[in-house]
């Protein structure tokens, strides 16, 4: 690869990471229209890494793609968060699974130490991180499988639900942390596949109407930011 295509390819993930993070916590408005002349402007590029980057994410979907209209941010609906949750419980189900077969001691060990280490600084943690604190945990257990297509799916399903995440994480981030996330991860120190599947589907399962409760608050929490 030439210096010039590495340069571009270099490019084209900047701006591709820069989006994928408005999308997901949705700096970009659900439904709303993305006016690439102006995005590209404020990423300091040319619209084709933009346009490159923008059907990337809508490959992923955190972006939809309407024909003859350009693109937009996806919508925040219970319905498509409700499906995403679904999807999302069936992974870590299979993931925690798997990890309880699989694990080697040192990442048990470096999952327990992973959480040692948030514990004591829960105070100094702002919210904004909450969520990616919680990811953090899940994705470890995924990497444990040995399978890195699950670890692929599970970032997927966290980019489209981070920002739901967080919301719903602002509220019980102390029981996840002190609670259920410890719980998690000794079942899979003692490889106790029942315990660690349950706990994990006590951890991650939402009723349909908490989803509804959450995507309410996470509209409050866009439009009240955007009124400041």
């Amino acid at each position: 690869m030439s210096n010039d295509q590495e340069s571009s390819s270099s490019n084209v993930d900047r701006v591709y990471e820069a989006v994928k993070s408005m999308a997901s916590s949705f700096q970009l408005k659900p439904d709303e229209r993305i006016n690439e002349t102006t995005l590209a402007r404020s990423l300091n590029t040319s619209r084709t890494p933009l346009r490159e980057a923008l059907n990337r994410l809508a490959a992923e979907g955190l972006l939809a793609l309407k024909a003859g209209k350009g693109f937009y941010c996806r919508s925040l609906g219970p319905k498509e968060i409700m499906d995403l949750y679904e999807v999302r419980l069936a992974i870590e189900r299979a993931t925690v699974r798997l990890a309880c077969e699989r694990a080697t001691d040192e990442q048990i060990a470096e999952l327990l130490d992973y959480i040692g280490q948030v514990s004591p600084n829960y105070a100094d943690i702002g919210e904004q991180e909450h969520a990616f604190v919680d990811e953090g945990f899940h994705i470890r257990i995924a990497t444990m499988t040995g399978n890195v297509q699950f670890v692929r799916i599970l970032d997927n399903i966290n980019s489209r639900i981070h920002f739901i995440r967080w919301v719903d994480m602002k509220n019980r981030f102390e029981k996840s942390y002190f609670g259920e996330h410890p719980a998690i991860a000794n079942a899979i120190a003692k490889r106790d596949v029942d315990t660690a599947v349950a706990t994990m589907e006590e951890h991650v399962a939402r009723r349909s109407e908490e989803i509804t409760a959450v995507v309410r608050e996470g509209f409050a929490q866009l439009y009240v930011q955007s009124e400041n």
